[in-house]
């Protein structure tokens, strides 16, 4: 059998992620590898870490990537935090919530779970309130759900955890970059994210950044038949997994370079870039423009007399679930949007399945012209479908947003005068 060379169809991904990869960076994932402890790829990888410091806004030493999508970061945190038989808090309010919990028991947990009607989110005092009942060792809380495209709102809950000695996990994949987030003014011990999002990659690498309370809490699971000899005195469990082991790959990526598996080297170079471009516009900046774009793309559907699901105030600023007009087939008209439009928007999930459109506004594709020209296409899909649309409504709201607020222009239209402004200049990183 013969094959031709790949030759993807061009789409413009306006789903909830993945989403077209910036072209810089991919640029950046075709250059040529170098080996594992080559002086460069040692150079690259300290690079990384400084840079995703600036990304989670924190301090912590352990800030790197575990090789794998956001769901290998993910699983990598929590069979490293949860010792068998621990006691893990997971509230629910979309199907990621589910997967926290799903990963939780089969790392041994004893799992607690509380559970929001999709669409809505938590107060504070609500998870104070859990917390207390069921005392436990960890909380993992999710802070965008794309299933839902509600935003937790994470401020205070890490005092909350501080106060009552117990560690804070959150998955961020779907909100880093586009949503506030500070994981150390917000007192996070674990936070894992993805490129394929806000930060404008392809899923495949898993940023991670961990608090000297979380790094402590891994370090101490060394057993005597683990080998290790550096002096650790071991207690509790061995983490069971030998890649997703993050005191191994703490390891790896630490002064000492112990040899733990061969890095992902492209992936690398992609996540460098995620990061140097971010923080080259800067983190507020983009989290402005996410919001920007979102809103308008909120305006636009319901200029076309659409329904919004969920609480809209919040609400992620990168993502929006539409309902489904009545009469219309949403599967075909998915169809229609990718084989007329070449536009991809999203389906959702569990009690959502068929009753939503998931639309993304996120990473590369933050922009007025993909914006506008998803709003054009959605319209003239309706109208085809029979649905009784206000013409022009869409792309005329949107058009008032940003009539109202100049454009924050285009991912990397300033790039070359920002450059000599590039946070790590100052640091002795070449940008």
């Amino acid at each position: 059998m013969t094959s031709r060379q790949i030759n993807p169809p061009p789409r413009l991904l306006m789903g909830p992620g993945p989403i077209n990869a910036d072209p810089r960076v991919l640029r950046a994932m075709s250059a040529q590898l170098v080996g594992q402890y080559d002086p460069a790829m040692t150079g690259y990888m300290n690079e990384v870490m400084e840079l995703y410091r600036g990304v989670f806004k924190t301090s912590n030493e352990a800030t790197f990537l575990v090789d794998g999508t956001s769901r290998a970061g993910i699983e990598a945190a929590l069979i490293s935090l949860i010792e068998p038989g621990a006691k893990v808090l997971v509230p629910i309010f979309g199907r990621f919530g589910h997967l926290l919990k799903e990963i939780a028991v089969r790392a041994g947990a004893e799992v607690a779970v509380r559970e929001k009607t999709w669409g809505q989110v938590f107060t504070p005092e609500e998870i104070e309130q859990a917390i207390v009942e069921e005392r436990p060792a960890l909380l993992a809380l999710v802070q965008g759900d794309t299933s839902t495209t509600m935003n937790q709102p994470l401020a205070g809950i890490g005092e909350i955890c501080q106060r009552h000695d117990v560690l804070f996990y959150t998955d961020v994949t779907a909100s880093l970059a586009g949503n506030e987030f500070s994981a150390d003014a917000w007192n996070v011990d674990a936070v894992t994210a993805g490129l394929q999002k806000c930060l404008g990659g392809p899923s495949g690498s898993a940023p991670i950044t961990l608090s000297e309370r979380a790094v402590e809490a891994i370090r101490s699971r060394r057993h005597v038949e683990a080998g290790i000899a550096d002096g650790t005195e071991g207690r509790g469990t061995r983490i069971a997994s030998n890649y997703f082991d993050l005191a191994m790959i703490m390891d790896y990526w630490g002064p000492q370079r112990l040899n733990h598996h061969t890095e992902a080297t492209s992936m690398l170079y992609g996540a460098r870039e995620c990061a140097r471009l971010l923080l080259q516009e800067g983190v507020d900046d983009a989290v402005a423009r996410h919001e920007l774009h979102g809103r308008a793309m909120l305006a636009g559907v319901q200029g076309l007399g659409l329904q919004v699901f969920g609480d809209i105030a919040h609400k992620m600023n990168n993502v929006v679930a539409v309902e489904i007009p009545a009469g219309i087939d949403g599967d075909a008209a998915r169809t229609a949007m990718l084989q007329d439009y070449g536009i991809e928007i999203g389906t959702s999930f569990g009690p959502l399945h068929g009753k939503v459109w998931r639309i993304g506004t996120m990473g590369y594709n933050a922009r007025k012209d993909a914006v506008m020209l998803t709003l054009a296409a959605l319209e003239q899909v309706l109208r085809a479908g029979g649905a009784e649309v206000r013409p022009g409504g869409g792309a005329g709201a949107a058009a008032e947003i940003y009539q109202a607020q100049p454009d924050r222009g285009q991912p990397g239209e300033h790039d070359q005068s920002l450059q000599s402004t590039h946070p790590l200049q100052s640091r002795g990183v070449s940008p």
